[in-house]
This record gives C-alpha cells, sequence and structure tokens, in this order.
C-alpha cells in the first residue's frame, strides 16, 4: 500500500542524510520533497502542514545543529513525528462490560462483514467467546456472508431474517449471549452508499440500547481523503472509539492512514492486510512507520513466525540440522510453516531494506519453485522423504513423472538438498569444536537457526 510514500520518502531521505551543516534554506529545500511525498499520497493537506512544521522547528534546534549527523538525526525526527501522526502506541480494544459490544459501522462496501468475522476470529483466539449479530436489516446477502464466516472461524452467528427492528435484533442478541455464554457482542451493522439521516438514527438508537464499549469504524484505505470526511461525521454523530482500515495490501497510496487519527483524534485499532480470515491485525504505529521508511518491521515478522512456528518443533528442526539428519520431511514441514507467515512478498517486506528488496526480486518465480519442490516432495513415500539417499534412477523418474517434472529437475533439487545437509553438517561439528575449546556458540549461531 505505502509503495510510491516509502520510496518517495526514501529518495528525500537520501538529501537529508547528506546534509553537513542545517540552515533554514537547506532543511526547507530538502523538506519540500517530504511534502511532495505526503500530498502525492492523499495525506490531508492540513496534516502535512503540520507534520512538517514540527518537523522543520526540531530540525533546527541545538541538539541537532551541534550532531556530529545531522542529516541522520532529522531522519529519526521524521520516524518520530510519523510515529506520532499514525497514532504513537498501539491502542488496545476495550473489553469491559458484561457482555463486551461492539459496533462496526461504516459505509457499504468498506469491508464491515468481512471484518466482522476476521475480529471474532481474533477475539475467540485471544480467549473470549464471542457472538456475531447480523443487524443489517436491508441485505439478506449480508447476514448470509456472517453466517459462512461464523461457520468459518467456529463462532456462533445469531441472524433473524426477515426481522427489520434492529432493536428487537439487538435484545435477541443480549439474551442469545446470555444462553450461550458469550461474553463479546460484535453487531454487523448496515451501511449506505452515501451517509444519510436515517442510517444515523438507526445507529444512534442501537448505541442507546446496546451502550457499546466500542464503535469501530470500517474504512477502505483506498477511499483516502473521503475517508476522513467520513471519519469525521460518523465521530460527529456515534462518537467512534477507533478504526479499522482494509485492503492494506492494496495500491491505495497511504492518505487515509496517515490522515485518521490527526484529522479525528481516534486511533486506528486494526488492519485488513488480506482476504483471508487470519490476515487481520493489531495497529503499532511505530511499526507502521518503521514500513513506511524502508526500516521494516521484524517484531511483526517474529509475531508471525512465533505463531506458525512451535518452540519445542523450532527446537527439534535446530537439533536435526546441527547433527545433519534434516530430512526431506523436515524441509516439506519448514515449507509449509513458512506458508502460514503469509506471501513471500510480505514477508521480505518486513525486513529492513525489503523493500528495495523487492523491486529487483522476482518472487513470482520464487513461489512457483516453493510449489514444485513441495510437489516433488509429496510424491516421494514416507520412507524416501526419510532417507533421501535411497533415491536411485527408478525412483527418480517415477516422481518426476507423477509430478508432470523432467528427472533433471528433481536431480538439482536432490543436490542442492545434500549440499544443504553437508553444510549443516559441518556447522555443527564446528559449533562442537569452538564449545570444547571454550569459545561458545560461534556468535550465537544457534539463535539464528531457530533458538
Amino acid at each position: 500500500m505505502f509503495d510510491s510514500l516509502s520510496s518517495k520518502l526514501q529518495g528525500a531521505f537520501k538529501n537529508l542524510r547528506g546534509l553537513g551543516k542545517i540552515s533554514e534554506d537547506n532543511i526547507s529545500e530538502a523538506l519540500r520533497e517530504v511534502r511532495m511525498a505526503l500530498l502525492e499520497a492523499d495525506v490531508n493537506f492540513k496534516v502535512a502542514k503540520e507534520f512538517l512544521a514540527r518537523v522543520k522547528e526540531k530540525s533546527l534546534g541545538e541538539e541537532v545543529l551541534t550532531s556530529v549527523q545531522p542529516g541522520q538525526q532529522i531522519v529519526k525526527i521524521i520516524n518520530d513525528e510519523l510515529v506520532t501522526l499514525l497514532g504513537d502506541t498501539n491502542a488496545k480494544l476495550e473489553t469491559g462490560g458484561n457482555p463486551t459490544c461492539i459496533m462496526m459501522v461504516g459505509l457499504h462496501g468498506a469491508g464491515k462483514t468481512t471484518s466482522s468475522g476476521k475480529l471474532a476470529k481474533l477475539i475467540k483466539k485471544q480467549g473470549r467467546q464471542p457472538l456475531l449479530v447480523a443487524a443489517d436489516v436491508y441485505r439478506p446477502a449480508a447476514m448470509d456472508q456472517l453466517e459462512t464466516l461464523g461457520q468459518q472461524v467456529d463462532v456462533p452467528v445469531l441472524a433473524l431474517k426477515g426481522e427489520k427492528d434492529v432493536q428487537k435484533i439487538a435484545r435477541a442478541a443480549m439474551e442469545e449471549a446470555r444462553a450461550q455464554a458469550c461474553n463479546v457482542l460484535i453487531f454487523d451493522t448496515a451501511g449506505r452508499l452515501q451517509i444519510d439521516e436515517d442510517l444515523v438514527q438507526e445507529l444512534v438508537d442501537l448505541k442507546g440500547l446496546i451502550k457499546p464499549q466500542e464503535i469501530l469504524l470500517v474504512l477502505d484505505a483506498a477511499t483516502g481523503q473521503e475517508a476522513v470526511s467520513v471519519a469525521t461525521h460518523f465521530d460527529g454523530a456515534l462518537g467512534i472509539t477507533g478504526s479499522i482500515l482494509t485492503k492494506l495490501d492494496g495500491d491505495a497510496r497511504g492518505g487515509a492512514a496517515l490522515s485518521l487519527k490527526s484529522v479525528t483524534g481516534r486511533p486506528i485499532k486494526f488492519v485488513g492486510v488480506g482476504e483471508k480470515l487470519d490476515e487481520f491485525e493489531a495497529f503499532h504505529p511505530e511499526r507502521m512507520a518503521g514500513r513506511i521508511l524502508g526500516m521494516g518491521d521484524v517484531v511483526s515478522l517474529v509475531e508471525k513466525a512465533a505463531e506458525a512456528i512451535e518452540e519445542d518443533e523450532a527446537a527439534r528442526m535446530e537439533e536435526k540440522l546441527r547433527k545433519g539428519e534434516f530430512s526431506l520431511e523436515d524441509f516439506l514441514e519448514q515449507m509449509r510453516a513458512m506458508k502460514k507467515l503469509g506471501p513471500l512478498e510480505n514477508i521480505v517486506g518486513m525486513l529492513p531494506g525489503g523493500d528495495a528488496a523487492l523491486k529487483d526480486a522476482d518472487l513470482d518465480k520464487g513461489q512457483a519453485e516453493l510449489r514444485r519442490m513441495e510437489a516433488l516432495i509429496c510424491a516421494m513415500t514416507p520412507k524416501e522423504r526419510r532417507q533421501p539417499n535411497i533415491l536411485n534412477a527408478s525412483r527418480r523418474r517415477r516422481i518426476a513423472a507423477g509430478t508432470g517434472v523432467k528427472v533433471a529437475e528433481l536431480n538439482s533439487m536432490l543436490n542442492k538438498f545434500f549440499q544443504m545437509q553437508q553444510m549443516m553438517k559441518k556447522m555443527g561439528k564446528m559449533q562442537k569444536m569452538m564449545a570444547k575449546m571454550g569459545g561458545g556458540d560461534l556468535g550465537g549461531l544457534g539463535g539464528l537457526m531457530g533458538r
């Protein structure tokens, strides 16, 4: 989503880092590029102006003027101000009340129903018992969609089809929550193509009845400045507690994300980063700032890895690698675990300098190669996976024919695997030798291998 903005800002930073002496003239010149990058990203004009004024004021401060590397200091100031613009810290979901009531509001097509299902899955993972409430009485398809999502995330859904009174649905939801011991109610409310009085009044009445702890405005990140206008209207009418930005994996310019907190005073609480139900995450301003500025987001990557790979499993794999006992079956498990982290471009994008690497990398080719490797290993018998040394010519022909590739491609994959196996075995021996000599573990090599 932030590709264009990130690229332009990093271009501006090259000039900033090169500044030896700081003056009002050269700061103004350097920040002009930052200003253009923000405006082209559809950031609210007033927000961009105030942002640059704060950066300029701090850049001309005594600490920066006397700094050994003033250009680097200014880049840090921009990073800090970007974090402040995005919201300072991760805003937690308010879970008080018995039960906790959450209203999902927004315009038609913003992604309220899908986000309701994603939020229910996330809340359930945290150990709470959610109930999805179909409160959109104008679109029967929305009720059907919510029921389908409920089945997918294994969460109960209250959908009173044919009932047009939202108040009755809300009362029934309270009773259903008590009957099923649910402690979080997520109300998927109706939307419109544009804000109108009937929509707002219906939401105000619902708010008065259920007294929600959270009113989350769901916004499509691609709507740009319109998202800020919509947020202002909903906040004025309902007093929203936060927002959810959807389609952050798309080609939106990012202006909404950078403007929302400043304009409304309400934090972005969650972001949708893909179509799958687990592609939904809490919004961390400091991590997002790091991504925008090309510094990566290693913390989020580590968290994803921790969810995908069990600690005991990682330790077992490390031991196998060290002993050179890593088999094709283990390799297959690791590939499947990596797939849980998401598409390769998302993983690379979280690494420092990852955005620059993405420009030169052919990730589609890499993904296709991983799929072929997985198919080749799956075509083997369990014994062949555990003991790849038994793969003679006839077995290799059978596997290649079963996956529709040439034997040479299978041979190439196996050769790479055997080379990796030998390399890991040598590293294990070196580590043992260093340990005997009192040299520890090669400066933390074990940590890089999964510990």
